[in-house]
């Protein structure tokens, strides 16, 4: 069935959630990264969030949408294929959230419906602190794609532009064998085809496979530690569009390419790929503060 476009629009009710130290050093022990920020008391500013554990504060908001009987998705054709995050105030230790989900859009595609969820985190004093446009394609089942039963499996939301020459720098970082099972507990994603092989195969994947906001926060470390001298602060726009799963055990490789300002901030686009030289991420933006 398709997805109830009745729906479009609808704002689910608000979520409360708090920053805790345990949390956020164990996201940060999930995707590998040791940033002192993110544990060490006397580091310059004191101790911050990782800038990707914001998607942990929205993640109850996340959910009570996407698991909205009345929309009508099918988790296990369920594809996350883009991912925009705008970090607006840092988080630490102690902060208290509020969150709401918002159904933005849904849209017919090629063999798949697309859905944006628009997430939005405000701090007890109502200050706006992250802003996330969370993109999901629904992959038809068979009999929906036509007697022929052919169809193309979308890879992402939309087509983008071939990486523009040669990049600034490259950075290839390693996926532990446990990784997914380390970022299902620290993120609370516990979707079955990053932990069970055979339900991953029903999804009619390879595999288990990596959490996308997992590669996602491996890239955002690349960012952090080349592009803001390791000051995760600085980081005020993520965006990924994911376009090949990723494997438990597989190196990735993230390249960055400068681009121009905007808003005040310095743009960047990065790509990140596989072993064998495939995009898993496309179009992907950094936006940095000076």
């Amino acid at each position: 069935m398709p997805l109830n476009t009745q729906l479009i629009g609808r704002e689910y009710p608000p979520t409360a959630t708090t920053v805790t130290l345990e949390a956020l050093q164990k996201y940060a022990r999930a995707y590998n990264d040791d940033n002192q920020r993110f544990f060490d008391p006397a580091a310059p500013g004191g101790i911050v969030a990782p800038p990707m554990f914001g998607v942990t504060m929205t993640w109850l908001s996340l959910i009570g949408a996407v698991g909205e009987p009345e929309l009508g998705v099918d988790l296990l054709r369920l594809l996350h294929s883009e991912q925009d995050m705008e970090f607006l105030v840092p988080l630490r230790p102690g902060d208290a959230l509020t969150s709401t989900a918002r159904i933005a859009s849904i849209e017919a595609r090629p063999g798949a419906e697309a859905m944006t969820i628009e997430l939005d985190a405000r701090n007890r004093a109502g200050a706006p602190v992250l802003h996330t446009l969370f993109g999901v394609l629904i992959r038809r089942a068979r009999r929906e794609r036509g007697a022929s039963g052919a169809s193309a499996e979308p890879r992402s939301t939309e087509r983008t532009a071939a990486a523009p020459g040669e990049p600034e720098f490259s950075v290839t970082q390693t996926i532990d064998s446990d990784q997914t099972v380390r970022y299902a507990e620290a993120s609370g994603d516990r979707n079955p085809i990053h932990l069970d092989e055979n339900v991953a195969k029903m999804a009619g994947l390879p595999g288990v496979v990596v959490h996308g906001l997992c590669t996602m926060a491996f890239a955002s470390r690349v960012i952090i530690d080349r592009l803001c001298n390791g000051e995760p602060t600085r980081l005020k726009r993520l965006r990924a569009r994911f376009s090949r799963p990723v494997l438990p055990g597989q190196s990735i490789t993230t390249c960055v390419w400068p681009g121009d300002k905007h808003a005040g901030r310095i743009a960047y686009t990065y790509e990140t790929r596989n072993p064998d030289g495939i995009a898993v991420i496309r179009g992907g933006i950094a936006e940095i503060a000076p």
